[in-house]
This record gives C-alpha cells, sequence and structure tokens, in this order.
C-alpha cells in the first residue's frame, strides 16, 4: 500500500510541475534557513563547553557603584581565589589568568611579539580541559619559569612541534622559560584563546595579599551540585572580613562608613555563561563576547522561516485542490475510505518535504562559506553527520511533513463525492478564515524584519556620522612606535619632515580600539570621591585629535610644572561639583596634587552603549604615536612610515591602524546583525510572497467562471485585476496592526543598548508599509494579470 502511494503522488507531484517547484523552493528556503540559524545558535550556545566540569566552573567577577560610578571588571584581587577556597567547602579549587598584554618573546636571537600570552596558576589545567599532548601532562607548571605551549606556537617558536625541553626569553625577564608542555589548541568555542601559558610563580603581583588592586582573571571549581547564587550571597561577609580593615587606610573613611552609600560586591559568573551574559566592555572580558539577545532574535527568525514556509505548501496545496476534486470523487466512489486518501495526500507531502530536506541541506553547503564571512564565525557543515543531528533532520522531516501536509491532507481527504465529482465543494469558502489568519501572520513577521531592519541600519548610520567630539578621519595609529624606545623621537621627528603629515602626537591613549587603560583613584579635599579613567597625552594631543577646548588652555612646553596639572573634561567638572568653575581647582589622585587648567569637550573614548565618563588628561607623553594626514593619501603614508620604521634597523614589525577603522569595529556586532537581518527579511519576503502566490492562486481557481463571466459581460482587465487583489491588500493592512506595535516594542527594546540612540519615527513605520504593499502587490498583481488575461470561452465551457 505504502509503495502503490509513493507511485501514484510521484505522478501527481509530476503533474503540477510548476506549483511543486514553488513548494519545493519555498520550503527548502525556510528549512536552510533553519538549519544555518540552527548552526549559528548551537556554536553560541557550546562556549566553554568542551571543558569537562564545564557545570562546576564559574567565574568570580567585581561589582560595584561609587559616588554614581559603576564598576564593572572582570578581574579581581589576587588573593581572592584561594581565600574562597579556604573560606567555603562547596569551593574545591580555585586557578587565576593574568594577561599582561604582547610581551616580546625571544629565541635564538629572534624575537617576536606574541599577544596570545599569559600567566596562569599551576592548577590551570587541572580545572580547565585542554589535554597536554606532550610533556607533563599531571603538572607542568609546577615550577616557576615554565610554560604550556600550542601546537602552532611550538611551530613558530623553535620550527617543529616537539619543544619539550625548549627555551625562549621574555623581554626584560633574566631567565629563561621551559616549555615543559604542549597542547593542541585551545578550541574555538572558548572565552579566552591563548597560545602560551605561563607559570604564574614567578609574577610578583600574583603573591600580593592586596583587597583594592588586582587584574587576576579568577576562576573556582565547585563541588558537584553546588549552586552559583547561594555562593555568591556570602561574598558580601568576604569583603567586610577582608576589605575592610584595609578600607581607612585605602579610602579614608572607615568600611561601615563607604558601604552606607556606596554598593561593593562580588558576583558568580558560571563558566557557560560568561560568553552570552556576561558584560562586553574591555574590562569585563577577556575577549569579546556575543549577546543572548542576538541568539533569541535569530532563534525566532528560524522557527517564523520555518512556519511561514509551511504555511506556504499548506496555501499552495488548497490552492489545487479544485484540480483534484473529480479524483477524489472518483476515489470515494471506487471504495477509498478517509484514511486511505489520507494516507495519499500525507505520502505526497512527505516526498515534498524530503526533497525540499536535500534541496536545503544542499543550499546550506554552497551558502555556509558566505555566511561565515558576514557573521565572523567559523560553522561548519560536518556538524550535521553527526548521529544524533541526522536523527533530528530526519525527525524534522517528519514534523514538517505532518505540519505542512496535515491541513491540507484532511481538507481534501473530506470532500463529499457527488459534490466533488461537479466540482461543488465548499472546502475554499469554508476556510477562508483560516487562510486569511495565515496571511495576516506571514506579513506580521515580513513587516516586522523590514521594520527592524530599517531601525537597525538607521542606527548604524547614526553611530558611523554622530559628532562623537573628535575628528576621526585621516588619522594613523601606531600604537607600537614605543618599541622603538631612544629611536622614538628621532623617529617622530623625521616623520614631521613629511609633507603629508600635519602633526604628530606621542599617547598611549586613543578614543577606539585597543588603549592604554589606566583608572585613578581621586580625591577632592582628602576625601574619596570616585575612579575615573585617565588619558596621558602630550601638547600636541587635542589639536591633532581636533578636540575642542571650552575652558582654560592646553597643555605647553612653556609651562613647566604642566606635568603635575591636568584637564578634565565637561562630565568631570560636572561630577566632581566643579561646574563651570574648575579652572584653579585642586584634584588629587595616587600621585599627588594637580591643578585643573583647562577643560576639553566631552568626547566618546567609550563606545556609544555607554555614556561619556568623567575623564583626566595628564601630561605624560609615552606610548605610540597618533599621526594626522594632510592629505586622503593615506596609503601613501603608510608606505612612507614604513619605509622609515625600517630604516632604523628595529627588529621590531611595523603596525598600524586607521582610527576611522578602529572606530567602526568597535561595533562590528552591530553591523553583521544588521547585515544578516538584511538577508533573512529578504528571505523571509521571498518565502512569504509565495504564500501570497498561493492565496491568489487559490482565489483565481475558485473564481474562475465567475472571472469568465465578467470579461464576457465586459469587465476589463484592471478592474478583475483589482477585485482580486483588494481581499489581500486588507489582510496586509491588518497585518501593520500587530507588525508595528510589535516590532516598535523589540526595536526599543534593543536601542536600549545604546547610551546614544535613534528615536524610532512614524516616517519608519510609513517606509515599511509601502515596501511591503509593493512586494505584496506586486505579487497579487502579476497571478491576477495572469487570471484575468486567459480566454473567457475556456472558463465558460468548463464543466
Amino acid at each position: 500500500m505504502f509503495k502503490n502511494n509513493l507511485k501514484i503522488a510521484w505522478r501527481n507531484i509530476l503533474k503540477n510541475k510548476g506549483i511543486f517547484s514553488i513548494n519545493i523552493v519555498g520550503l527548502a528556503l525556510g528549512i536552510a534557513s533553519c538549519l544555518i540559524i540552527m548552526l549559528f545558535v548551537i556554536d553560541e550556545l557550546s562556549y566553554d563547553r568542551y571543558n569537562e566540569k564545564a557545570d562546576q566552573i564559574v567565574n568570580v567577577v567585581f561589582r560595584a557603584k561609587v559616588n554614581g560610578e559603576e564598576i564593572k571588571e572582570g578581574a579581581v584581587m589576587a588573593p581572592v581565589g584561594q581565600t574562597l577556597k579556604q573560606e567555603f567547602p562547596e569551593v574545591l579549587d580555585a586557578t587565576r589568568i593574568r594577561n599582561i598584554g604582547a610581551p616580546k618573546i625571544i629565541v635564538a636571537n629572534q624575537s617576536y611579539r606574541e599577544d596570545s600570552f599569559a600567566f596562569v596558576d599551576d592548577n590551570f589545567f587541572n580545572v580547565f580541559t585542554l589535554p597536554i599532548i606532550e610533556g607533563d601532562a599531571r603538572n607542568p607548571l609546577q615550577e616557576p619559569n615554565t610554560a604550556v605551549i600550542t601546537k602552532a606556537e611550538a611551530e613558530k617558536l623553535f620550527g617543529a612541534t616537539n619543544a619539550i625541553g625548549k627555551l625562549f626569553y621574555i623581554e626584560g625577564e633574566e631567565q629563561p622559560f621551559r616549555v615543559t608542555g604542549v597542547i593542541d589548541k585551545v578550541p574555538q568555542n572558548s572565552h579566552f584563546h591563548f597560545d602560551i601559558f605561563a607559570s604564574i610563580k614567578g609574577l610578583d603581583e600574583a603573591k600580593s595579599d592586596s583587597w583594592f588592586k588586582g587584574d587576576f582573571y579568577t576562576y573556582l571549581l565547585l563541588k558537584e551540585g553546588a549552586e552559583p547564587k547561594n555562593l555568591e550571597t556570602k561574598l558580601p561577609y568576604i569583603l567586610e572580613k577582608y576589605m575592610g580593615s584595609k578600607m581607612q587606610e585605602e579610602m579614608g573613611v572607615p568600611f561601615e562608613e563607604f558601604t552606607k552609600e556606596n554598593q561593593l560586591g562580588f558576583r558568580i559568573f558560571p563558566l557557560t555563561d560568561i560568553h552570552l551574559y556576561a558584560d562586553n566592555s574591555s574590562y569585563s572580558r577577556l575577549e569579546q563576547g556575543g549577546d543572548i539577545k542576538y541568539v533569541y532574535i535569530f532563534s525566532a527568525i528560524a522557527l517564523f522561516m520555518l512556519l511561514i514556509a509551511c504555511i506556504n505548501f499548506m496555501n499552495l496545496a488548497t490552492a489545487t485542490a479544485a484540480k483534484r476534486a473529480k479524483e477524489v470523487g472518483i476515489r470515494k466512489v471506487l471504495g477509498s475510505n478517509k484514511n486511505q486518501l489520507l494516507y495519499q495526500f500525507l505520502s505526497e507531502s512527505l516526498i515534498a518535504t524530503l526533497l525540499a530536506m536535500v534541496f536545503a541541506i544542499s543550499m546550506v553547503f554552497v551558502s555556509l562559506p558566505f555566511y561565515n564571512e558576514l557573521s565572523g564565525k567559523e560553522l561548519q557543515l560536518a556538524f550535521l553527520w553527526q548521529p544524533t543531528v541526522l536523527v533530528s533532520l530526519m525527525l524534522l522531516t517528519l514534523f514538517i511533513s505532518l505540519l505542512a501536509g496535515g491541513y491540507p491532507a484532511f481538507f481534501l481527504s473530506s470532500f463529499k463525492p457527488i459534490a466533488a465529482l461537479k466540482n461543488k465543494f465548499l472546502g475554499g469558502n469554508k476556510n477562508k478564515g483560516l487562510r486569511s489568519g495565515l496571511v495576516i501572520f506571514q506579513f506580521v513577521i515580513s513587516a516586522g524584519l523590514i521594520l527592524a531592519t530599517l531601525v537597525v541600519n538607521q542606527q548604524m548610520q547614526y553611530i558611523q556620522n554622530k559628532d562623537i567630539g573628535y575628528d576621526r578621519d585621516q588619522l594613523l595609529v601606531l600604537r607600537e612606535a614605543y618599541l622603538l624606545g631612544n629611536d622614538r623621537d628621532a623617529f617622530r621627528n623625521e616623520l614631521l619632515k613629511n609633507p603629508k603629515v600635519a602633526s604628530i602626537t606621542n599617547a598611549a591613549s586613543i578614543p577606539a580600539g585597543s588603549t592604554d587603560n589606566y583608572m585613578s583613584q581621586v580625591y577632592i579635599d582628602g576625601e574619596f570621591n570616585r575612579r575615573m579613567p585617565v588619558y596621558n597625552i602630550d601638547e600636541n594631543y587635542i589639536t591633532t585629535m581636533g578636540m575642542e577646548l571650552v575652558a582654560g588652555r592646553n597643555f605647553s612646553k612653556e609651562f613647566g610644572t604642566d606635568s603635575t596639572n591636568v584637564i578634565i573634561n565637561q562630565t568631570a567638572a560636572k561630577v566632581l561639583g566643579f561646574g563651570t568653575n574648575a579652572i584653579g581647582k585642586i584634584v588629587t589622585d595616587g600621585s599627588g596634587d594637580h591643578t585643573v587648567v583647562g577643560v576639553i569637550k566631552d568626547f566618546h573614548f567609550k563606545s556609544l552603549h555607554q555614556t561619556i565618563d568623567p575623564l583626566f588628561l595628564f601630561y605624560r607623553p609615552f606610548g605610540g604615536l597618533i599621526i594626522k594626514a594632510k592629505s586622503a593619501d593615506m596609503a601613501g603614508l603608510i608606505s612612507d612610515a614604513n619605509t622609515l620604521w625600517n630604516r632604523f634597523n628595529t627588529d621590531e614589525t611595523f603596525g598600524y591602524s586607521l582610527l576611522d577603522e578602529s572606530y567602526r569595529q568597535t561595533y562590528v556586532d552591530e553591523q553583521k546583525m544588521g547585515t544578516l537581518l538584511n538577508v533573512f527579511a529578504l528571505l523571509t519576503i521571498l518565502v512569504a510572497c509565495l504564500g501570497l502566490f498561493g492565496l491568489v492562486t487559490f482565489t483565481a481557481e475558485q473564481r474562475f467562471k465567475e472571472i469568465g463571466i465578467r470579461k464576457v459581460l465586459g469587465s476589463s482587465v484592471s478592474e478583475i485585476v483589482a477585485m482580486l487583489s483588494k481581499d489581500f491588500l486588507k489582510l496586509v493592512f491588518l497585518s501593520f496592526f500587530i507588525a508595528f506595535p510589535l516590532g516598535y516594542y523589540l526595536m526599543n527594546k534593543w536601542l536600549e543598548g545604546f547610551a546614544y540612540r535613534i528615536e524610532i519615527q512614524w516616517g519608519l513605520f510609513t517606509i515599511t508599509a509601502l515596501i511591503t504593499l509593493l512586494i505584496a502587490f506586486g505579487t497579487i498583481g502579476w497571478k491576477s494579470f495572469r487570471a484575468a488575461t486567459l480566454n473567457p470561452v475556456s472558463a465558460l465551457k468548463d464543466e
């Protein structure tokens, strides 16, 4: 019976190649989109789960609110981990990571800058699952000046993977580091990626007992079943016990008094939550992470795409029902019961779904490299061939087959034999409400995605065009210029002779991209006020960056005391209570008293996700160089700078960045989201149009004779097109009443993540409505025109 049903199903499919092809394409697009998004979601949710004890590992972070300043730091003080292990029995172990930037690695008179270097505790590889494939697998970092490296790093440093016992030096260190272990690599879905893990035992700051300073990313291994939130509730006791006794000395105020008006505390983050839930600032994570909001957004898109594709299948199947009415009638007269007919039509649905699944997997195979390029991911199609995934795909195929084909099967098998033989069935009218609801649902999603795409694109345009308080164009950043040592000033002076150069500033502080992160504790009249970020600059910084002084003066070599002076931004003047009278005020930090000599107009030195913080600018020239170009010939300037760099015979590699590109990179996640939204909005609209095509086809089939009679009685093609279109356009209009409030709410929630944002204007709704109506009318009008131009004689003689 099943074999016979498949044969009949295949014959019926061949008779309706056009409708069947549209069905397959629509369903395949929906399934392919769903599969790609599924790969993305699974990848995002898999971060750090490669660790065998992933569910037992937590990260300790520091959170505080002091005089209005919100402090969110992923790194904590050196003694925190071991203290928590001693105090709480549910903590089995504690380990730390100390990221020191990009030290210079020296091997056999060759040097390298390694930005994937970290100091870790000797128990690090007992907590994290990074198997040692060569060397001491039990405790490779037990001794100071030992290191575990990756296979790639072994080949880079020593030209071979057999690196055990080999030595390398870190610039400034007398003792060499000995390789005691080699790992394959840190998995891609990890929240940290290092190629060298050096023993922390030789690091003096790791032995510090200070509870006020620290840059150690600290992880705890909890007992099985221990609840992180329960541990978190006990941490205030630790702060009071270990920080309280030193508060008077560090802050000038007793702990009890300080915590009355300020909040201090540790938070516990499960390891598997770090990538998606941790704060994405440079102080909170070792690397840029993901965002759970995007997982929710794209999961919803995947679900809606699949539902719309299934709705299309249903609509197109019922649209061809009139052609199969006599077939149903004859089958019933010849003895077929409803169940047999039901199996027959479900067989057709299964064949269509199987073909669509094969087509969809082929589409995923072709499109995945492009998706990876757009999203910055490294998704692999090989994931789909895992046994559990294959079983899931088969179950998904059956589910889609039942979901998409169930309603048409019940609809077709329910025809009365006599009515079916006379082509007088009422299925179309009886189920008109359901089909109307389906088309409204499709265009709620389509209009909502169009609105979301417009909002995201407008916010990205706003970010790129916003006045951020400095001129980011034609600025060349040489962060590593400090590596020239004593030759840096000579290099700068030679560059100033270049006619392409307008000015050069010597500063480690850069408002976009990688920068020197430095915070200073500020005191006013001897009392601790708050911490403030510090920019260390020279006298050329403000003019080179195109910033504006609103009061006082710039730093100048003419004033010998400028090393003890400070320039503050407008926000600092406000939060310190200086108002418009900041010039001449005294502020104190760890280096002493400083006189305010200037107030600079606020500029954005963090992401637009955050408000502008108060800022101190000190006259302390060091670090790299920032070059302001006179012309747009940045390629020529870069080439000249590279040539000049090489003349100084340094063994350091010339590196540079463009400030405007660094600024754009700050919002790379939002840009990727906008691009992917554009793609999936287009696909959703395409699939929705196929569904609308199905409904127009159904209506044209139902009103075939009516159209013929109207044409004989003198109706024009345009009148018939209008007759067939108006009911569907009403449904599209109705979809706006759901899509617009829902879209407004959801996009407002997304925009809340930006401190500086656009307001969603009514014009965006108008544009969305026009785009949606044009797409809908284009689909409806084309099919209606085809129906209206048929020969009326064919309709009138068909009985």
